[in-house]
């Protein structure tokens, strides 16, 4: 009774699967199947009953002969097929990606009578592979250079520079504005120089208090201070044989900076509260978005450790001094939040796209980067649009209302901040190269372009 019942219900059983189904007679003709195999190939199956399997075009099909001529499917002379990935046709000229699946049927005589085939359709799997095959491609790319992006002259410059300072074992100091990627910077000096494989300590000198920085950079021994339960090493004993980069490093105490000058001219350091010399061997690779030139000439900043550390100088130049590169980063920050999010976003919008070349990037590369962080939070259509970024960059300046219809000229503004620049740096040309962050070659081409005399502009 039981059996009846089944057999009743069994193609309401066969249509709840979602893997396609399908049943071939020993000469490939299909007797049957399921509502998710009409599904998957767009067949019905009014379409498919009668008709031989080949008709599905499926690309591993194989056919044999055997000993009387006929022909056979070679799953018939293996007896199974598991897990095989095929491509098949669809009725509308598609191919739909398929994981398969068969066995053969016999009757109760142990006779072959047919065949029973299961199909999943794993397009969108095969789809994600793809997009992954893409990424990999794009990190390999050649716009990229060891994690940094661009293809703007001034870039292609820091990039001839960073394989320059990985042939040497100097020190090298990174300028930049907050935001530029002086971090990625110092990273990729670390990972295509002779030091590469050995450690890369990272140390903010801006964000601990000068007790704790020695403490960090040097070690201490046991009781040294309040709360120094025990001995530690420090970012430098911890960098040995390696690189350690110094962040920020224009905001070092005076007292610090004393200490690091006999690490770089010694090569050994001391651990707070104890005076035995510790014998280290570091590169050292520092960053700052301040003028230390400026700085030594208040007295923050000792002349004779800048010099020392000023061996190997890159300037990072800001996102507004390298616009041609802003397409290239806002469709690798898009493609990277489109994959993190999930979300079904196709592209932007041209007119969104014209208001990230227009706005002027006080926050430079990392701005950019939460700029399409906020707009796949705001955007619920399919293109991100210029109502889909932060008001900022929607009016144009940051903190300010709605543009006037006067058109900005680029030129001009460039030439109001070199002339700033030159006025800050007193008409220095290479400590207004640093304040702009580029440069002292871009700086006197762009006096020339502008026609910028120093005397008649700023009294210099």
């Amino acid at each position: 009774m039981f059996e009846q019942e089944l057999s009743a219900y069994w193609e309401t059983v066969v249509n709840t699967i979602q893997d396609g189904l399908m049943v071939v007679d020993r000469a490939g003709t299909i007797l049957s199947v399921n509502r998710a195999l009409e599904a998957i190939t767009g067949f019905s199956k009014e379409d498919l009953i009668g008709s031989p399997c080949s008709a599905l075009h499926c690309d591993i099909c194989e056919i044999a002969r055997d000993e009387n001529g006929d022909h056979w499917c070679v799953l018939f002379r293996t007896g199974s097929l598991k897990m095989r990935r095929c491509t098949l046709a669809r009725k509308d000229g598609r191919y739909v990606h398929v994981l398969k699946n068969a066995s053969l049927l016999h009757d109760s005589n142990g006779n072959t009578i047919g065949a029973v085939e299961t199909l999943t359709d794993i397009t969108e799997i095969i789809q994600k592979d793809h997009q992954i095959e893409a990424f990999q491609r794009e990190i390999r790319s050649q716009d990229r250079f060891h994690g940094i992006l661009g293809t703007s002259a001034s870039m292609q410059k820091v990039f001839s520079l960073i394989d320059s300072a990985t042939q040497s074992d100097a020190p090298v100091i990174i300028f930049g504005e907050s935001g530029t990627g002086k971090e990625l910077v110092a990273e990729a000096i670390h990972e295509t120089g002779a030091r590469r494989g050995k450690p890369f300590m990272k140390v903010n000198c801006a964000a601990l208090n000068e007790s704790l920085l020695e403490s960090e950079l040097f070690g201490h021994v046991k009781g040294a201070f309040t709360g120094a339960y025990r001995t530690r090493k420090g970012r430098f004993e911890a960098a040995r044989g390696g690189d350690i980069f110094l962040d920020e490093i224009g905001d070092l105490p005076l007292s610090t900076q004393v200490k690091l000058l006999r690490v770089l001219e010694e090569t050994v350091i001391e651990r707070v509260g104890e005076n035995t010399p510790i014998q280290v061997d570091v590169r050292i690779v520092s960053a700052t978005n301040k003028d230390l030139e400026g700085l030594v000439e208040k007295g923050l900043f000792r002349e004779d450790l800048f010099y020392r550390i000023n061996v190997i100088p890159i300037s990072v130049p800001p996102l507004r001094e390298r616009v041609e590169d802003i397409p290239l980063l806002a469709q690798t920050f898009f493609r990277r939040v489109r994959m993190k999010t999930g979300k079904d976003i196709q592209g932007i919008s041209e007119e969104a796209m014209k208001k990230l070349v227009d706005y002027h990037w006080p926050g430079n590369v990392r701005e950019l980067k939460s700029a399409f962080e906020y707009a796949f939070v705001s955007c619920q259509d399919s293109i991100i649009q210029p109502h889909h970024l932060p008001t900022n960059i929607l009016w144009g300046q940051k903190g300010q209302g709605r543009p006037t219809s006067v058109p900005v000229n680029r030129d001009e503004i460039k030439k109001r901040q070199l002339l700033d620049a030159l006025e800050k740096a007193g008409g220095n040309q290479s400590k207004a190269a640093r304040i702009l962050g580029v440069s002292r070659v871009t700086v006197w081409n762009r006096m020339k372009k502008f026609n910028i005399n120093l005397r008649r502009e700023i009294g210099a």
